[in-house]
């Protein structure tokens, strides 16, 4: 038996390198997917690549409610009642100290990550079959202090604290509700990252966040993936309230 046999999974971000590849898996393993991204095109494209008949999409800003609503009740109205829920889309906003920080791309990393997480929990549940599970990808930063980071460190603190309280709420429905928290992963949004870091440095960002993972090495986004889904399956079934750390070794 495949571990995600008839189950309905939603990934959101499901257009990235972490969300296409999760969904990939969940697909191998026999799941139903819904895959929500802000751009059509992006969904269309990634759509192709998985290459199935049990694959659907949705555009929606997982900030905004009315969105989120209608994400998760297209998944209902395609495929069923929702058994997986990945809550995997953000944003990196800029790196820029406290006193420069722009208010508004503050505003809008809270808004894609914590809110985001938020919403897809608060109508998710609903719409959820007993026994299910929740993950929000976090990040490794949210167990590190970095400067010129801080809408991103604190958004995903904050994934904590939102997880920990929706684990304690959804556990009598054996809905399990964990963080993923990922290390530099070998994808545009980590390039994009090292590139800006790089130029403020004045020196190779990815070699300097090599040198900071025991491992030597970035992660590739299916070996996330494999660990995404662990939680989405049955073999984390006694598993809630947790943070789950794929860094390489990655101190926080």
């Amino acid at each position: 038996m495949k571990q995600l046999q008839g189950k309905v999974c939603v990934v959101t971000g499901g257009a990235g390198s972490i969300g296409l590849e999760s969904a990939r898996l969940f697909l191998e393993e026999g799941a139903r997917v819904l895959l929500v991204d802000l751009k059509e095109q992006a969904l269309s494209v990634a759509t192709r690549k998985l290459g199935s008949d049990e694959v659907a999409w949705s555009v929606a800003d997982v900030s905004k409610a009315d969105d989120t609503r209608a994400y998760l009740d297209k998944a209902v109205a395609t495929f069923g009642t929702i058994d997986v829920l990945f809550s995997n889309a953000g944003n990196a906003g800029v790196i820029a100290p406290i006193v420069d920080y722009p208010d508004e791309v503050f505003d809008r990393v809270q808004a894609i990550h914590v809110r985001g997480a938020y919403n897809a929990c608060k109508y998710g549940l609903p719409r959820m079959n007993d026994g299910g599970s929740i993950i929000i990808t976090s990040s490794v930063a949210a167990f590190r202090g970095d400067p010129g980071a801080a809408a991103y460190i604190t958004a995903k603190i904050a994934q904590i604290g939102l997880m920990r309280c929706v684990a304690r709420e959804a556990a009598a429905r054996r809905i399990r509700v964990n963080t993923i928290h990922p290390g530099p992963t070998d994808n545009s949004f980590q390039a994009d990252l090292e590139s800006h870091l790089g130029a403020i440095l004045k020196r190779d960002a990815t070699a300097m966040f090599n040198e900071l993972i025991p491992l030597g090495r970035h992660a590739t986004p299916g070996e996330i993936a494999r660990s995404v889904l662990y939680l989405a399956s049955d073999q984390s079934s006694f598993t809630t309230g947790t943070t789950l750390s794929v860094t390489g070794g990655m101190a926080g």
